[in-house]
């Protein structure tokens, strides 16, 4: 396991990437885990905001839902 250390530069924290690791990609998404955890993972396109993903899959749901009824002591 490598570690690394938080430095300060101009208002930013940066933490380095060892060389040792190459990363596929270049953009990452990042949040602060509850036990002090920062985690990165690489930032991937939401299918459901991509109108290109929308446009080919609209409507394909409706062909593989079924009807029902929910009676009041199901819900």
């Amino acid at each position: 396991m490598r570690s690394v250390k938080l430095r300060k530069v101009g208002t930013s924290n940066v933490l380095t990437v060892p060389s040792s690791i190459k990363p596929r990609e270049t953009e990452f998404d990042v949040f602060y885990g509850r036990n002090g955890a920062i985690v990165y993972t690489p930032k991937t396109k939401n299918p459901f905001t991509d109108e290109n993903f929308v446009r080919t899959h609209q409507g394909k749901l409706d062909e593989t839902l079924v009807e029902t009824e929910l009676r009041k002591d199901e819900f």
